[in-house]
């Protein structure tokens, strides 16, 4: 076993990112106000929120909750002001990206997560995307692949 992989790993026994089961992707637009954002966030329990394009869909970013929360807490933004201000923007020149499929394994995602497999340093969460990054299904989180090994008999 690798050293970006874990003692987990036994345990996914072939499962891929499908296996997580993770919820749909919810996007929100650089333009929307923060305060929908975050209710649409809250309703769901997601920690993190796409952000796409209003012309394109393009993926630009995410929104994450917790980062957001500090910023409102400090002042450097407000629930008025819009997602554009308080988003984290991909890189996209220069940059190259994991993808992340459902078929994905998930000894794949975890070593992404842990800064391995093209990650560049740990990562909070995965844009889950079909294979030629078009569309956003879903985000699986460092969380998401803790609850399915708890709750995969051994």
């Amino acid at each position: 076993m690798s050293q970006s992989t874990s003692t987990w790993a036994q345990k996914y026994r072939g499962a891929t990112v499908e296996d997580l089961d993770p919820p749909a992707a919810l996007s929100t637009k650089p333009t929307e106000p923060i305060s929908i954002a975050l209710m649409h966030a809250w309703q769901r329990d997601y920690s993190h929120l796409t952000v796409i394009s209003e012309d394109t869909r393009a993926l630009l970013g995410y929104l994450n909750m917790s980062r957001l929360k500090e910023l409102l807490s400090s002042g450097a933004v407000r629930e008025t002001d819009y997602v554009e201000k308080a988003m984290q923007n991909f890189q996209r020149s220069g940059k190259v990206y994991r993808v992340i499929t459902m078929d994905t394994p998930l000894e794949e995602l975890e070593a992404f997560f842990n800064g391995g497999v093209d990650g560049g340093g740990p990562q909070d969460f995965a844009v889950v995307t079909d294979d030629n990054r078009r569309f956003v299904l879903g985000v699986a989180t460092k969380g998401d692949l803790e609850e399915f090994v708890k709750r995969r008999p051994a």
